[in-house]
């Protein structure tokens, strides 16, 4: 329930970035929460994340990418998602090297060595600090996040997404650490007190995420932590399994299923080591009507009805392992039994006939055969393909009146054979995919899945009545769910103490 007056709007409230004490303790996910309570509070709040490391990315209406994190946390708010949001994002194309995307557009590619040498660092630092400008003449407040420890001080001279960051925006720092994981205390004190004295003059509070068990019991640790470290304790929130939010990070899928079940349509996506947006599923992870699961074992294939291969940030690398996994000969042979087999942007290529990189773009390897399943041929290189799209399904929505949306982030030129069937129609009467029956096909179009018709009809034949065939509307909700979280977070935060922070100046 919103707690502010009608005037909420007009008030200016400092920028509030959450810092972590480690990677994976939440700190998205309370950003969003955040996002969504300023909204229902009458105020316009944007996100804001300097610098990103995520292989799932989205584009923004203007064809500009993004980290999926503040795309997640701009729907929140309410806003469409800009480049601004998320200015410098690293997308990981092996153990060493990232493409670097600045400002929605690839930059160059960079060894981790390259990336943070203090040399032309102040470039990086400068397109962070306009782009938050930006923002903060246009909304308010702007909710920040940090990356990973906030308390890395090896890379203090060349950080620009963590307390740097906060000092340039005069943000309002909130620690958030993850008491599930252990250590609490520790890392708690330890995050602070390897700050500069300035750093810590902006940590205005600490919110312990992922509490197990009956909060009272911690109520003593709590006041230990804010003797210990002379800093509130603002919020304890309850760990929680049912409340969903897209993840960005791909910890989340070491907890996600690994095999099938009986009695479900079972729908396998073939776990990729350089999977990229496997956010394309988490509508399907709501669907009641089936059982996702990730593998990448030969044998768990035998029992799927769908089939999936997912996106790749590294399609022939992965191409190559699932040849020696055995995987490719899985499907292939799956494919023949009947299964439903679909390929999503690097799946779609892999489903081909060949990828071929005579530029080098990916690495070493000039030409690689594909699982043969979709008569396609793609040619990794070229600019980047990044935009909203909307579209028809006509191969298997027949009504033409069902207008789909989804978006595409990919290198590459994938040409079909003569005589062979795109899979979807755009309004410029452009094409994507290719077609080649009600169970084979393959698309550039992340978010494909997001969209209810095209669920329904891949799931119809393994359905037994027509209850069973209700339509599930993914984005309704998603929205009963950023106000899950909203009142979640509102119920165990401190809200009125935060206001006061924010509406504070030291």
């Amino acid at each position: 329930m919103a707690i502010s007056s009608q005037s909420n709007h007009r008030k200016k409230l400092n920028p509030l970035m959450f810092v972590g004490t480690g990677s994976d303790v939440g700190k998205s996910v309370v950003a969003a929460a955040f996002c969504r309570i300023f909204r229902q509070d009458g105020y316009r709040p944007a996100p804001f994340k300097a610098q990103n490391m995520s292989l799932n990315s989205y584009a923004t209406p203007d064809g500009l990418e993004l980290g999926r994190a503040q795309a997640v946390q701009a729907e929140a708010a309410g806003i469409p998602c800009e480049a601004d949001m998320n200015p410098i994002l690293l997308k990981p194309q092996s153990d060493h090297t990232s493409q670097v995307v600045l400002l929605g557009r690839p930059d160059s590619n960079q060894s981790a060595g390259s990336y943070f040498r203090k040399e032309g660092r102040d470039r990086f630092r400068n397109v962070a600090h306009e782009a938050f400008n930006r923002l903060a003449s246009r909304f308010n407040p702007i909710v920040m996040e940090g990356a990973g420890s906030v308390s890395e001080i090896n890379l203090r001279e060349v950080d620009i997404v963590n307390m740097p960051m906060a000092l340039y925006a005069h943000a309002n720092v909130i620690l958030v650490a993850d008491i599930d994981r252990g250590g609490v205390f520790a890392s708690i004190y330890g995050s602070i007190m390897l700050m500069t004295p300035e750093e810590r003059s902006h940590i205005k509070g600490i919110i312990i995420n992922k509490f197990r068990g009956d909060i009272s019991l911690f109520e003593s640790g709590a006041k230990m932590i804010e003797q210990l470290c002379g800093i509130p304790v603002l919020g304890i929130l309850p760990y929680f399994r049912d409340i969903h939010i897209e993840e960005e990070d791909s910890v989340s899928l070491q907890v996600k299923s690994r095999q099938a079940v009986k009695g479900k349509v079972n729908v396998a996506v073939v776990l990729l080591r350089h999977m990229s947006n496997f956010t394309d599923f988490d509508a399907l992870e709501q669907d009641s009507r089936l059982h996702l699961y990730y593998t990448n074992n030969p044998a768990d294939l035998e029992d799927a009805n769908i089939i999936i291969v997912p996106g790749s940030k590294s399609t022939i690398d992965d191409l190559c392992l699932l040849r020696q996994n055995g995987m490719a000969k899985a499907v292939v042979e799956a494919r023949k039994r009947g299964v439903t087999v679909l390929g999503i942007c690097g799946g779609y290529q892999i489903l081909g006939k060949e990828v071929r990189d005579p530029n080098h773009v990916e690495g070493e390897i000039e030409r690689l055969p594909g699982l043969g399943l979709l008569p396609v041929v793609t040619v990794i290189g070229g600019e980047k393909t990044t935009r909203q799209v909307t579209f028809q399904c006509p191969t298997l929505v027949k009504d033409e009146n069902v207008k789909l949306r989804g978006y595409e982030i990919h290198m590459g030129t994938t040409t079909l054979d003569d005589n062979a069937q795109s899979m979807n129609l755009f309004n410029n009467q452009t094409t994507d995919g290719c077609f080649v029956d009600d169970r084979c096909m393959g698309t550039y179009i992340h978010g494909i899945l997001d969209n209810a018709p095209i669920v329904d009809v891949l799931l119809s034949p393994y359905l037994k009545d027509a209850q069973q065939q209700s339509v599930f509307d993914y984005e309704t909700y998603k929205n009963q769910q950023y106000d899950l979280l909203a009142d979640h977070v509102r119920q165990h935060v401190d809200m009125e103490r935060i206001y006061h922070i924010l509406t504070t100046s030291d």
